[in-house]
């Protein structure tokens, strides 16, 4: 039986993740940004934490780690385990590892951060990307290398069409507008953002998505579809350098 998703909004824009298993009543984290809303939605549900599982180390995903952890397990890169808060379990790719009775495949994805990690719940079709892949759009490469962070999002590229993709921000509708000054021709796209610009006007969220999705309408993943880089003007190019040029454009935007 697929767990139980439950997204909780943080900060000004960010996205924690509640799972819950309502065989063993036990609920893991993906990501701390903020204590409060966390803490409220767990005892709205009448949920205690097991397990969290962190991302990266960036202040707005962990800040609120601290409040919440009261021994939970907490799961972390042990790549990054210097710069993550302390750690019960460090874990690198390609390591067993089990939450909440169900494999989950640890995923490096550096780019965003060089020690970035996803979480891939197979079982319950879902991927925690927080700041690789992101719902339209991808993270800034605040440390990785454009080649990096293409590697990383063809290894999320390639996971099932049907997971649901949990990133870490609200960017959405942004994300969408730059996109079709990518690729303005693109229909699936066109569509797309006209949906994600009336859940935003009424004030839904538009995380998780569906990855499928993105493979048809994120232009960071189709860097090396031949109709987007006609639609540049880099016919044939090495798509790490399309997608430099991608993710160049959005940091001007």
């Amino acid at each position: 039986m697929p767990l139980e998703l439950l997204t909780v909004a943080c900060l000004s824009d960010n996205y924690a993740f509640l799972l819950h298993d309502a065989a063993t009543g036990r609920t893991a984290l993906v990501d701390a940004p903020e204590a409060a809303p966390i803490r409220a939605a767990l005892d709205a549900h009448g949920w205690t934490l097991s397990d969290i599982l962190l991302t990266h180390h960036h202040d707005d995903h962990v800040a609120g780690l601290a409040e919440l952890r009261d021994g939970a397990r907490v799961i972390g890169a042990a790549a990054d385990a210097h710069r993550l808060p302390p750690l019960d379990l460090a874990v690198a790719p390609g390591d067993p590892l089990e939450v909440l009775g169900e494999r989950v495949e640890v995923i490096d994805v550096p780019g965003h951060t060089v020690g970035h990690m996803a979480f891939h719940f197979p079982g319950s079709r879902m991927a925690f990307t927080a700041d690789s892949l992101m719902a339209m759009g991808c993270g800034r490469l605040f440390e990785g290398t454009p080649e990096q962070m293409w590697d990383s999002l063809r290894k999320l590229r390639d996971l099932p069409g049907q997971t649901l993709i949990c990133s870490g921000h609200e960017y959405t509708e942004t994300n969408a507008r730059f996109a079709l000054t990518i690729e303005p021709d693109n229909a699936a796209l066109r569509d797309r953002a006209a949906a994600i610009a009336r859940a935003r006007a009424e004030g839904h969220p538009t995380v998780p998505s569906r990855l499928s999705e993105e493979r048809a309408t994120n232009p960071f993943l189709r860097a090396d579809a031949p109709e987007l880089q006609r639609a540049m003007g880099f016919d044939g190019q090495d798509a790490a350098k399309v997608f430099a040029e991608i993710r160049g454009r959005k940091d001007r935007f």
